[in-house]
């Protein structure tokens, strides 16, 4: 599996995390790649999805296709 790097990337929290569970960060890459962390992990992993991909998933949980916690 290749490799993405992460240096320089720009993350914001998701608007949904309230500081007290998970919490999710998203990174938009200029190459259409959307990494995704833990919040109180940045040095750790980050999943890796194709935007359009992610763009769908957002999609699902804001329309209730998906549950949410």
């Amino acid at each position: 599996m290749d490799t993405v790097d992460l240096t320089g990337a720009v993350w914001f929290k998701s608007t949904r995390s309230n500081g007290q569970s998970a919490c999710v960060e998203v990174a938009i890459l200029s190459d259409g790649i959307v990494p995704v962390r833990d919040s109180k992990d940045p040095g750790g992993p980050a999943l890796v999805f194709p935007a359009d991909a992610w763009t769908a998933f957002v999609a699902a949980l804001k329309g209730g296709e998906i549950p949410n916690a």
